[in-house]
C-alpha cells in the first residue's frame, strides 16, 4: 500500500543517516586509535560493529524455489524467475537464492575469480575446487546478515588427473558448508519439490523426461508456496557445455 511504501522509505532514509554518522565518527578517530580499533578483526567481527539495529516498519516477503538433479544425460538445473539462474562459464551455472543482491554479488565475484584463475593457469578449474573456494570466500561471513544459497550445476572435463570427469552438483551456502550430492532443491517451495523429485527422479530418465520433471517439479512448488512463481528457467547442462530452455523457447550456448 502507499502508506507501507512511505514507511519503507522513511526506514531507508534513517538507515542512510546511521550509516553516515558511523562513517563520520570513524574519521574522528586518529590513525593510531583506528589502527588499534580494526586489528585483528574478522569480516564477521567487522560487520557486526556497523550493523543497523533498526527494525523494517513491516515484515519484508521473500521466497523462491530452486533445484538441480544428475541423470544418466548430464545435470538439469531449474527455478522459477522469482529466483535466478546464472551461467558463470560454458559448462557451469549457479542457482541462487538467498537475498538477491548477496547472491548476485558473489556470483560476480565467483565467475571473477575463475576467469582469473583460467588466465593464470591456461585452464579452467574444476566444478570440486570451485565450489571449496566459493566456501572459503563466504565462511568468514558466517554468522552475520550476508545470506546466500549457491548450488554449482556443471560438468567436469577432467583435464587433470585429479579431477574426475563427468556431471557435479555441489550446495554451498553463507556459512561456508559444502555438500555434494545427485539431487539438491533450495528456497522456500523446496518441500513441494522434493516431493515431485522423490517420487520420479532415476537415473535412467531420458533428456525429455528430465525436463518434464523439473518443470513438474517447479510447477508443484510454485502452486503450494505463495512466494515462489511466475515462469520456469530451465538449463541443461552435458559435456559439450549448456542448453537454456526459457519460456518454451531454445536457446543454445556457442562453446569454443
Amino acid at each position: 500500500s502507499e502508506s507501507e511504501r512511505i514507511n519503507y522509505i522513511q526506514y531507508i532514509h534513517r538507515c542512510q543517516m546511521i550509516l553516515d554518522q558511523k562513517i563520520l565518527d570513524s574519521n574522528k578517530i586518529s590513525k593510531g586509535e583506528k589502527r588499534n580499533q580494526t586489528a585483528g578483526h574478522t569480516a564477521s567481527e567487522f560487520l557486526r560493529s556497523v550493523s543497523i539495529s533498526e527494525s523494517a516498519p513491516f515484515p519484508l516477503s521473500h521466497g523462491t524455489t530452486t533445484l538441480g538433479f544428475v541423470f544418466q544425460g548430464g545435470v538439469i538445473a531449474a527455478a522459477d524467475t522469482r529466483a535466478s539462474i546464472t551461467p558463470i562459464h560454458s559448462h557451469l551455472v549457479v542457482t541462487s537464492s538467498g537475498s538477491g543482491a548477496d547472491c548476485m554479488l558473489w556470483e560476480r565475484i565467483l565467475a571473477r575469480e575463475i576467469r582469473l584463475y583460467q588466465l593464470r593457469h591456461r585452464r579452467r578449474l574444476s566444478i570440486c575446487g570451485t565450489a571449496k573456494l566459493l566456501s572459503f570466500m563466504l565462511h568468514p561471513f558466517k554468522g552475520t546478515e550476508v545470506c546466500v544459497a549457491l548450488t554449482l550445476c556443471g560438468w567436469d572435463k577432467g583435464v587433470t588427473a585429479s579431477t574426475n570427469s563427468g556431471p557435479k552438483l555441489i550446495y554451498v551456502c553463507s556459512d561456508g558448508a559444502r555438500l555434494q550430492g545427485d539431487v539438491f532443491s533450495v528456497g522456500s517451495g523446496s518441500p513441494y519439490a522434493y516431493g515431485v523429485l522423490d517420487r520420479e527422479l532415476r537415473w535412467c530418465l531420458s533428456k525429455e523426461e528430465a525436463i518434464s520433471l523439473a518443470r513438474e517439479a517447479v510447477f508443484r512448488a510454485t502452486h503450494r508456496d505463495a512466494y515462489s512463481g511466475n515462469n520456469v528457467d530451465l538449463f541443461h547442462i552435458t559435456a559439450q557445455g549448456w542448453i537454456s530452455f526459457y519460456k518454451k523457447k531454445l536457446i543454445i550456448y556457442n562453446i569454443e
